[in-house]
């Protein structure tokens, strides 16, 4: 049977080869969109779930217990939770009661989206840190006086016992304004599946949107008993990013590094991605006078994309593990299905291999010793950095 070369195909994305995860929730869909314009392949794993709280009567009553007795300062943590609230109060006939109310108060936002959300409602004079870090924000209202003073706080889906406690002993009254809380998602088989891709390396990396997506995605490899694995995986293999600091923090604390944009914004997080993956993941060389770029399921010959087959890629990674150095046939046996295939099966699958790259010259044949990358090291080579 005679077997067709990969198609390459004509215009090649940043990311052609890779696969990357995304834990997020909310605009899950956008994101992967984006990252699959730049040509990954995406498998999703939310690992949370938004909710609004169970008693909406509770919310009620804080927002009347806001209009009867007006903050004197008004914290928004996030946009969503902080819309959430308006738009509630707007259901109970209360919106512009409650906008008028929260207008006279000193506006704090923890980061551009909570800002826009509060512009949105027409309010203006907010402040918020760069950092967009809860923590600055703590700063900020202690250097207030607080004596006396109530602060009401609009929370991201967990409550903040640490911040009421710090302003409370600076004198404080606080309100606490839960919008929504998050929650693990209905379905957890996706994001099983996307943790154990990650222990199985067949994922380049994986990326968080939020710190509860963060702590969900740790809390399900518990779980299923592989955090050690996964922790390694990333500390080795997968590469992680995060969007911000405060959504980075869960997997600080466990040891795994994070890369991060400069800007905590979604499209920043897809230029990030798109910039580092291929540094950090492909090996590049030059064989028989052409230029390979290993990736994750998929090489570029010359600047074009072949999308190979699992078998071959696992060849294609033995041989350019260390580049120009012979392996034998009973070594790449081991990257065969089964691990345990004879020296017949290589020799068939190394021919299927160089059918694929359309150029038979780049895996030379050693007669009784192996097989080796026909590498040329004054082209120079660069691997994973």
């Amino acid at each position: 049977m005679r077997v067709e070369p990969a198609k390459p195909e004509p215009e090649v994305g940043p990311l052609a080869g890779f696969s990357v995860g995304i834990t997020a929730a909310r605009r899950r869909e956008e994101f992967g969109a984006a990252l699959e314009r730049r040509g990954a392949t995406v498998l999703y794993g939310p690992a949370i779930q938004i909710v609004q709280v169970e008693d909406n009567e509770a919310l009620r009553e804080v927002t009347l217990e806001c209009l009867r007795h007006p903050p004197d300062v008004v914290v928004a943590t996030t946009g969503i939770g902080f819309r959430g609230w308006i738009d509630a109060a707007d259901g109970w006939g209360h919106g512009e009661d409650l906008l008028a109310c929260l207008s006279i108060a000193v506006l704090l936002a923890r980061g551009p989206k909570a800002r826009g959300a509060m512009r949105a409602a027409g309010l203006s004079g907010e402040w918020s840190p760069a950092s967009e870090s809860s923590t600055e924000v703590l700063e900020r209202l202690l250097e207030m006086n607080l004596q006396g003073r109530r602060v009401a706080i609009q929370q991201h889906g967990e409550p903040l016992p640490d911040v009421v406690q710090a302003l409370e002993a600076a004198g404080a009254t606080v309100v606490q304004v839960q919008v929504y809380r998050w929650r693990p998602p209905v379905d957890p088989v996706p994001l099983e599946k996307l943790c154990q891709a990650v222990v199985d390396r067949t994922l380049d990396a994986v990326t968080f949107t939020s710190a509860p997506a963060a702590a969900s995605y740790l809390q399900a490899a518990e779980r299923l008993g592989i955090a050690r694995a996964l922790i390694d995986a990333h500390c080795r293999d997968v590469m992680v990013l995060a969007v911000g600091p405060v959504t980075a923090s869960p997997l600080d604390r466990v040891g795994i590094p994070v890369v991060q944009p400069d800007r905590a914004r979604l499209g920043s997080l897809v230029r990030e991605v798109a910039s580092q993956l291929p540094n950090a993941h492909a090996k590049r060389l030059v064989a028989a006078g052409q230029r390979l770029e290993i990736r994750g399921h998929g090489v570029l010959l010359d600047g074009l994309y072949l999308n190979l087959p699992p078998t071959a890629m696992s060849l294609l990674g033995r041989l350019t593990a260390h580049p120009g150095q012979v392996i034998s046939r009973s070594e790449l046996a081991s990257a065969l299905p089964g691990g345990s295939a004879d020296e017949h099966a290589v020799e068939m699958a190394i021919g299927r291999l160089r059918t694929a790259l359309g150029n038979p010259r780049i895996i030379q044949t050693l007669v009784k010793r192996g097989y080796r990358i026909a590498y040329d090291p004054e082209c120079g080579s660069t691997g994973r950095y």
